[in-house]
């Protein structure tokens, strides 16, 4: 155990893991924080810790069960010479809610009534931890395979899917908020889960698209949206001070 705290190759690998899970993490951040805004305030809170707890408790058995992930991988059938694998199926599958959530999502922001664009008490507690859920397996899939690929170390794996997961719980609440409070940041949420939802079904066809180059997408616009609100707030000084 001495040995394991003392080794820098497995820090290493620890610290570069758990960045990488906290980066992969932004994703489900963002749903949790769409989907929960839908609840009444005083329920969201709580949705929120008991999806992360969820995500948190779905790595770790996958974590657990390395043999069965890997069997995850291997093609069940073949269709026109395309082998396909439990791994396409599930994430064909998220990547395929993703759209349809997320176009419901902008069509009835869009198009709907008030009360039902701003989404605050339009849907039930356990409609949205099943929704959770769901997308928390998708999601947990990916990740795991994502960690089992860089370290073949079951602890340090464990820890930095745990740190991870914390430093999401602690950012939930805040950046729901955030996105909550401005519609057009919304926007760019829901445009960032379209773009998470097409790179999971080119995963399922076998056509890897970086995500490197999805979060420089959605970091980029969310650059621009925030010089435009801090241009907004500049206006609205302006305007408060001349009167």
């Amino acid at each position: 155990m001495i040995e394991m705290l003392t080794d820098p190759n497995l820090w290493a690998a620890f610290l570069t893991l758990a960045a990488l899970e906290i980066v992969l993490g932004i994703d489900n951040i963002i749903f949790i924080s769409i989907v929960t805004g839908k609840l009444p305030l005083h329920q969201q809170p709580r949705a929120r810790q008991i999806g992360l707890s969820l995500a948190l408790g779905m790595r770790v058995v996958m974590l657990l069960g390395i043999s069965w992930i890997a069997g995850l991988t291997e093609p069940v059938m073949t269709v026109a010479d395309f082998a396909l694998s439990w791994r396409d199926i599930v994430l064909g599958l998220g990547g395929l809610f993703l759209l349809y959530k997320a176009t419901g999502e902008i069509h009835e922001t869009m198009e709907g009534d008030r009360d039902a664009s701003m989404g605050v008490g339009t849907a039930t507690f356990s409609a949205i931890i099943f929704q959770v859920v769901l997308l928390d397996l998708v999601f947990s899939l990916d990740s795991v395979i994502t960690a089992v690929g860089m370290t073949d170390n079951i602890p340090v794996m464990i820890a930095a899917v745990v740190v991870s997961i914390l430093v999401m719980m602690f950012a939930a609440t805040p950046v729901s908020a955030f996105v909550n409070r401005h519609p057009t940041v919304k926007m760019l949420a829901l445009g960032f889960l379209l773009l998470i939802g097409v790179a999971l079904i080119a995963d399922a066809l076998h056509y890897h698209i970086p995500r490197g180059y999805l979060y420089f997408a959605i970091g980029f616009s969310a650059l621009m949206e925030t010089l435009n609100l801090l241009a907004s707030r500049a206006k609205k000084m302006a305007r408060a001070n001349e009167q």
